[in-house]
């Protein structure tokens, strides 16, 4: 039986190495044996490899068939020539968003109601930074460096300061040596208080007293950008409230924002800005269409300003509140007779909200300012304005032959009570209704209806604000 064996075993050899088998005993049978098992086992290795060679490594493909592994190697070709493709066009990590926030708004005082959406009106209180369309890009590139453009016709900080330019960010934040020190440059809208220029991430329609009256707009120059584990700084030099100096204007301002942050759901931050700034008290105009001052005019005032804010989330309940001081000097509305005052103010605003129903929210916010001094002026605000509560009221006029200045030294302070609902449709539409209390320590909204000048105004909005 054994040599019956070794008889198969020999033929097997034969037909394997294609001749006949020169072993002539057990041993060098067995030999050739565990050769050509050896070549065998070489040979089903190479084809291991060959098929592997494209893919993941052998490891990686437990489990799949030949037919899963070639379908797996052609995902892989096709995701890496479509990366190939959007890097050769520019669109690696490009990232775009935007809304759209159409609003309506009825406001007593100015006896007006009706949509707002891209059109102009003075940016105060009943026309802010709502009714806005916003487009914004964000690249990052592999070192981390990061840009950012964000364009919003009429609405943006651009618009306001830089003669209807749609553009309301424009910057690029690079990398020093970490990802966590930066250098950020360009133009950056302004960073104060707990209340953001989008309204997507506000609660209420209208902003604060203090965000509409006591913060800069934006800022053009270079800002370091630190995180060190749960703080986060911000400070630079900047033109503040426009995109370059005029002749004679020469001096940046210090800006900067300190933020801690105990957790997701509370922390606080404080600002401050220490500089030159525009300031329209010095080129008021006369009857003549001069400036009053002629020898002052256009030139940029000291500023100084600080500013505190926090918030707070447990569950559905967030609280969030800021408080803010400032001056600048020569900008206080009280100048008829010759004499340039230092504007000074302060103020608080808090705001309370409370989702009674997983989607529907209630918001209350109260804020005060204060700004009796030389007859009130606040930043970029060195003027009477009857549209929106600020001055001495009552439609003042100076009259240079019966001069009165204990009245045109002084100036209305400020309050508005805001309340709001708002429900979220989906995670990209949230509907908000407010409605809004604005009072003021002396007569000073001008009634269009008569004429007549009132220490009240009543304002009642809704908006859609749609987000992708």
């Amino acid at each position: 039986m054994k040599q019956h064996t070794l008889a198969l075993l020999a033929a097997a050899l034969a037909l394997a190495y294609g001749g006949p088998v020169q072993a002539q005993s057990n041993e060098e049978l067995l030999k050739e044996l565990r050769a050509l098992k050896e070549r065998v086992t070489q040979l089903e290795d190479k084809l291991k490899a060959a098929e592997g060679k494209a893919a993941k490594p052998a490891e990686a493909q437990w489990g799949m068939t030949p037919e899963q592994v070639r379908e797996f190697n052609r995902i892989a070709v096709k995701t890496e020539a479509l990366e190939d493709s959007q890097e050769a066009l520019g669109l690696k990590n490009l990232k775009i968003t935007g809304f759209i926030d159409p609003t309506f708004i009825a406001n007593k005082a100015q006896n007006t109601a009706g949509f707002q959406l891209l059109n102009k009106d003075p940016y105060a209180y009943d026309s802010g930074y709502f009714g806005m369309a916003l487009l914004d890009f964000q690249k990052e590139m592999d070192g981390g460096t990061r840009y950012k453009l964000t364009l919003a016709p009429d609405r943006g900080t651009g618009s306001v300061f830089n003669g209807g330019s749609i553009v309301h960010e424009a910057s690029v934040n690079i990398p020093l040596g970490d990802l966590q020190t930066r250098l950020w440059v360009g133009q950056i809208p302004d960073w104060t208080g707990y209340e953001m220029t989008a309204p997507p991430l506000n609660k209420l329609i209208t902003h604060n007293l203090l965000f509409d009256y006591t913060a800069p707009t934006a800022y053009t120059g270079a800002v370091a950008d630190i995180t060190r584990g749960k703080w986060m700084i911000k400070a630079g030099l900047a033109n503040v409230n426009n995109s370059r100096k005029s002749a004679g204007n020469k001096t940046p301002a210090l800006v900067y924002r300190v933020d801690y942050a105990k957790g997701e759901f509370q922390g606080f931050g404080f600002t401050g800005l220490h500089g030159k700034a525009y300031n329209y008290a010095t080129d008021a105009l006369d009857g003549s269409g001069a400036p009053r001052f002629a020898d002052q005019a256009g030139k940029d005032t000291r500023v100084d300003m600080l500013e505190l804010d926090a918030y707070f989330i447990r569950g559905d309940f967030t609280w969030q509140g800021q408080l803010s001081w400032g001056r600048q000097r020569h900008a206080a509305i009280f100048n008829e007779d010759g004499q340039l005052r230092d504007a000074s103010w302060s103020g608080l605003s808090t705001l309370m909200a409370y989702k009674f129903i997983p989607r529907w929210e209630v918001t209350g916010r109260l804020d005060y300012l204060r700004n009796s001094k030389n007859g009130g002026g606040l930043f970029g605000y060195s003027y009477d304005d009857s549209h929106n509560g600020i001055g001495r009221g009552n439609g003042f006029f100076w009259d240079d032959a019966n001069p009165d200045p204990d009245t045109a030294g002084k100036g209305a302070n400020r309050y508005a009570l805001s309340l709001g609902l708002s429900y979220l449709l989906n995670q990209n539409t949230i509907w908000k209704l407010e409605y809004r209390y604005d009072g003021a320590s002396l007569p000073v909204f001008l009634n269009t209806k008569d004429g007549s000048f009132t220490k009240t105004n009543q304002l009642l909005g809704t908006s859609m604000v749609l987000s992708f």
